[in-house]
Parts: structure tokens; C-alpha cells; sequence
């Protein structure tokens, strides 16, 4: 990192170079904004894929940069009443604090039961603008700015920019997917980005008159390229199976040691990856009860040393055909909790040694946008496609349903019959 009078350069393996403007410097430079470095971007995925230890730190700034360059296309191409630029000064702010929010290892705690967690990440990033340090970086952008940045950073408000920082064309998801891709090592998340940047326009909506973000239809090909990116980085990397196997057993443990009283769900807020682990390590060599013995026995160790759940069963799209998986037992619930436990003594396991994963990402196709056609009309498009634009609605669900795969993870090697958990879990349902 080069200082530049009060800017500041970095060199970044994916965008090259990125300036730092003397307000992001002064956020970069807070303490809430450093944790980050210790947040890795995939949580558990560089025990599956090595070079996967980039964090939420790098990812931010990826994110500042890449929302500065669409800025400058935007207002290069201009045409928009000066009113469409409301609340500009805030966005790349909004884009550097996205995930300022994120619990220890990234997204696998959202995962667990609501009672096991304080709040979602862009909910609890509202705790981390109320820091004094944090606000005083803030103060030139005005007094209401860490408001109205929390407020972008959850997709509220009016603003005509705020598509740029949440959602189907944030910047975050190019961002991600690049970086996710050159770190993990594998090509699968290759995405047009420049020309998607070239492509970006600020239109208004036929039918309430509101400028957004959208497209121009000549850059509705790496629109493509996007959505596909995420289906493979889904598919290979996110849900690979020992990535969801270790993430799995972190989020028992941190579940268990809520259940057991050794952490607060409050306090999973703020602590890094290792300090979340090194502070129920240290909790649990303290108490003397079954779980806390089992957890620092047998759990952390298998975590630390990479002696992840076994596969005991695994499931695909073409075994589940004619059944419905329970709403229930796709997240974390009592109820299939009550199920795994009930497996785990048929099997001759110790309680919260089974794990039944179906991951769920409903938005992976998530479109809602005005597309500019080459004849200058607007359509909105949406996941009903537009036709001779994109089509993607009609393959969407398909690739979706291609990409989950229903799991049981056992703690220690098991075979489980497919008909001990689909008879539990599922209900038949009558072909369309």
C-alpha cells in the first residue's frame, strides 16, 4: 500500500491498482474496517481449495473499485437529469462497508436457527456504524451519511444508484465471483466485467418514472456470463461437498456451545475467525459438562486437523424426483435437528453427530432490472426473461435444482439408507 498525499494506492492481484479516495482511507483505517482482513471470504472453503484464504478485506476494496469505475461510465455517458445522481457521493462508501457486517467465517453462521443468532449481516453492520471512529470517517459525507449507507446496504430507500450496491447488478457479485475463481484456483467464475461496466446506464422506469441502474441490451450477453458464473461457483465451489462437510461441523459447534450457554449469541458479533474459535476452545476447556467435553475432545480437534463429516448419503435432483423436501428441513430447525439426533442413535452416535444439508440460495437467478433495447424503448426485465433478450427464466429453475444436492454428513463413517431420511424429511408430490 503507497500513500499519495492524503489517497492512497493499492495493488491488487485482480483490478491491478486501486486508489483510495481520502474518505475510504479514513475507513480502512478504523479498526471495524481492519477486522476484516481476519474475515476469510469463503469461510471454511481453503480447506477444500488452499488458496481460498483471501478475505472480506480484499473483497471491499475490490468492491470500492469496481463501483468507482461504474460511476465514471455513468456519468461519461450522462443524458439523466441531475436529480438521478441523488445520494452518489455515498455509493462507494456503501460498496466499501458491504460487508462490514459479517460474522466470523463468513456466511456459514446465517445458517443456524434464528434464536442462535443475533441478526443477518447487513442488519448487524448497523452495530458496527454506530462506532465513534467509524462515524468520524464518516462525518464529511454529512451527519445522516452512516444512516443512508446502512440503508443502501440493506437495498432500501429511493436512491436511483442504489443498484450499483444492492441488487441483480451489484458489484459485489462481480466481484466475488472473479476473486472467488483467481483464488480458488478453478475457471468457473469468468465474467465480462468490463463490458457489463461499459453497458451499465441509468434508465428511467416506464412505469413509475424512477431512474435505476440498468443495462443497454448489447451487454445482455455478460449478463449471461454472470448468472452462469454463479451457477458453477455454486456448484463446484460453495456447495462442493467438504466445503458444506466443514461447514456443517463449524456451525454444531458454534450451535451447541450457544445450546450449552459457553457463548452468547451476542457475542458472535465482532470476533475474527480464529478468535471465535480460540474463545470457545478456551470456554469449553473451562466447563466441565458433556458438550463442552465433546466439543473440546473431539470437535475442534477434527475441525483444526481437517478430519471433516463423512458423506453417509447423498442425494441429486434425479433421486429426489416426486418428492418434495420438507420446508423444515432445509434450514436449521428444531424439528429436523429432533430428525438428525434420531439418525445419530441409529447409528450409534452421539448427539448432533448427524447432519441432514439441502443448502437453499433462492436469489442464485435473482433478475429484476430495465434492459435499454437497441430500438431506445425500456422493458423491465424480470424472472419472466424477455424474450429475444434473455430467456434464462426457462432454464433457470432447471440449473438451480441441478445445483442442490441433499447430503447427511456423519461424524464419524456411516452408510445411511436413502429411504431413513426421504420417508422423514419428504413428502410425495404429484408430477406437473
Amino acid at each position: 500500500m503507497t500513500t499519495s498525499g492524503s489517497e492512497k494506492l493499492i495493488r491488487d492481484p485482480l483490478w491491478d491498482t486501486i486508489r483510495l479516495d481520502p474518505t475510504a482511507v479514513r475507513i480502512v483505517d478504523t479498526a471495524e474496517f481492519q477486522r476484516l482482513r481476519y474475515i476469510r471470504q469463503l469461510g471454511l472453503a481453503h480447506l477444500v481449495y488452499p488458496g481460498a484464504t483471501h478475505t472480506r478485506f480484499d473483497h471491499a476494496l475490490g468492491v470500492y473499485h469496481l463501483t468507482k469505475t461504474a460511476l465514471r461510465h455513468l456519468r461519461e455517458r450522462g443524458g439523466v437529469p441531475p436529480d438521478a445522481w441523488e445520494g452518489e457521493e455515498l455509493i462507494p462508501y456503501a460498496a466499501l462497508l458491504h460487508d462490514i457486517g459479517h460474522f466470523a467465517y463468513s456466511h456459514a453462521l446465517e445458517e443456524l436457527e434464528t434464536e442462535r443468532l443475533p441478526a443477518h449481516h447487513e442488519e448487524v453492520s448497523r452495530r458496527f456504524f454506530s462506532s465513534p471512529a467509524l462515524r468520524d470517517a464518516l462525518a464529511p459525507l454529512g451527519l445522516t451519511a452512516p444512516d443512508r449507507i446502512h440503508e443502501l446496504i440493506r437495498g432500501e430507500g429511493e436512491m436511483p444508484l442504489r443498484g450499483l450496491v444492492s441488487g441483480s447488478l451489484d458489484l459485489d457479485k462481480m466481484e466475488y465471483l472473479r476473486r472467488d475463481a483467481r483464488f480458488c484456483g478453478v475457471p468457473y467464475g469468468e465474467v465480462d466485467v468490463s463490458r457489463l461496466l461499459q453497458g451499465l446506464q441509468l434508465l428511467q422506469d416506464p412505469a413509475s418514472g424512477r431512474y435505476e441502474v440498468g443495462v443497454h441490451e448489447k451487454a445482455v450477453a455478460a449478463l449471461e456470463s454472470l448468472l452462469f458464473a454463479k451457477y458453477q461457483m455454486f456448484r463446484n465451489v460453495y456447495w462442493h461437498h467438504a466445503v458444506r462437510a466443514a461447514t456443517a461441523l463449524y456451525k454444531r459447534i458454534v450451535e451447541e456451545s450457544v445450546r450449552a450457554g459457553l457463548i452468547d449469541p451476542e457475542e458472535l458479533i465482532g470476533p475474527t475467525d480464529e478468535e471465535l474459535l480460540y474463545e470457545i476452545g478456551r470456554r469449553v476447556l473451562e466447563d466441565d459438562g458433556e458438550i463442552a467435553e465433546r466439543i473440546a475432545t473431539r470437535w475442534l480437534p477434527a475441525l483444526r486437523h481437517r478430519r471433516l463429516p463423512k458423506r453417509a448419503l447423498e442425494l441429486t435432483a434425479a433421486d429426489l424426483s416426486g418428492r418434495q423436501v420438507e420446508d423444515w428441513a432445509v434450514g436449521d430447525s428444531p424439528w429436523k435437528r429432533a430428525v438428525e439426533d434420531d439418525l445419530a442413535a441409529e447409528l450409534g452416535l452421539e448427539s448432533g453427530e448427524v447432519v441432514i444439508d439441502f443448502p437453499v440460495k433462492p436469489a442464485m437467478f435473482q433478475l429484476d432490472l430495465l434492459v435499454e433495447r437497441r430500438d431506445g424503448t425500456i422493458q423491465r426485465l424480470d424472472l419472466e426473461g424477455v424474450q429475444g433478450v434473455l430467456d434464462l427464466p426457462k432454464v433457470s429453475q432447471e440449473l438451480y435444482t441441478t445445483a442442490r444436492v441433499l447430503r447427511v454428513f456423519t461424524f464419524e463413517r456411516r452408510e445411511v439408507s436413502a429411504e431413513q431420511v426421504l420417508q422423514r424429511i419428504t413428502r410425495r408430490v404429484e408430477a406437473v
